[in-house]
């Protein structure tokens, strides 16, 4: 039931990966996704250099001998000027997938192609799917409405995105946006999609490094309580919704330029919040299916729990229950 092309082609056991957070996804959190059979993305641009993501690849190693994968996010707010060489620091670590989001990874694909690894894109949209398969990724992850982070701009919910998406590509479909649990893996499976892509859920476990106020924040909220901010700058990102969230959306109603709102939504800002569980002071990225969660297991107990439900699940259906 759960063989896919997705798992194929990454080596895995079950089509589960794991969003790549800014500053969450690190060796640990990574290490136990891969050890559970999903396949672990590390953040790489949580590293300030090339060097420090390749000791959290060597950390990675010594955590698992399993496969997964380093994330390389191509957004102008973002990019640091030697992204390349991040990309140099995975493959010559010996990282055999990457994924890129954001904007359109043409110009590394030669990089990524010349250095072994197979290539998955993030993407919000059915043309900006098609755009990746023609320049030769390997699969695509289709994003819906519902996901925290960066939705796009099209308002388009997951149910609609992906079985447009399969419908469309020959390459793997990897579905993300409102997938927390056993029947959300077995919804997304029967669209077409070949992997579910969950970030929220694997935020709300033991081992991803968020303070331990905002994980309570997050298993208090509902599936109302997230808000969508940057849409003025073309950036629409899901986030908590807080009053310093709220804060962000006045100022875009006003018409505040990208300078003026940079100081807010700034990195190194959201960094020090998560650390210290200001969940008032920065931006929390989450998802819809924050509602959905009331629990903090382990991600080996996460992971489990989805393969079993999604198992009795399709047990009920095959026998017309």
């Amino acid at each position: 039931m759960f063989k896919t092309r997705i798992t194929e082609l990454f080596g895995i056991k079950y089509p589960i990966i794991q969003g790549a957070m800014m500053w969450l996804s690190r060796a640990e959190m990574v290490a136990a996704v891969a050890n559970a059979g999903g396949l672990g993305i590390m953040a790489a641009l949580t590293f300030p250099t090339a060097r420090e993501l390749r000791e959290e690849i060597r950390k990675t190693r010594s955590l698992t001998d399993k496969p997964f994968a380093v994330n390389i996010t191509l957004l102008p707010t973002m990019r640091p000027r030697n992204l390349e060489e991040y990309i140099d620091a995975a493959i010559e670590e010996g990282v055999t997938i990457i994924e890129t989001a954001g904007q359109n990874p043409r110009q590394y694909m030669k990089q990524l192609r010349e250095g072994g690894v197979k290539v998955m894109h993030k993407v919000a949209s059915v043309k900006a799917a098609k755009t990746a398969e023609r320049i030769g990724v390997d699969a695509v992850t289709i994003v819906g409405f519902e996901e925290g982070g960066n939705p796009g701009l099209d308002d388009v919910t997951t149910m609609v995105l992906v079985p447009r998406a399969v419908d469309a590509l020959e390459i793997p479909v990897i579905a993300g946006g409102g997938i927390g649990d056993g029947r959300g893996l077995m919804a997304v499976l029967a669209l077409g999609a070949e992997g579910a892509l969950m970030g929220t859920r694997f935020m709300l476990s033991r081992e991803c490094p968020l303070h331990p106020n905002i994980k309570q924040r997050l298993l208090e909220a509902s599936e109302k309580d997230t808000l969508m901010i940057m849409r003025s700058i073309n950036n629409p990102e899901r986030v908590v919704a807080t009053d310093f969230a709220r804060r962000i959306l006045e100022m875009e109603k006003k018409g505040t330029t990208l300078e003026e709102l940079l100081p807010m939504i700034d990195g190194r800002r959201q960094k020090q919040a998560l650390d210290k569980g200001e969940s008032s002071q920065a931006i929390i990225p989450c998802g819809q299916v924050v509602g959905l969660i009331d629990d903090l297991p382990t991600i080996k107990e996460i992971i489990d729990g989805i393969i079993k439900d999604a198992r009795i699940i399709g047990k009920r259906l095959s026998e017309g229950g």
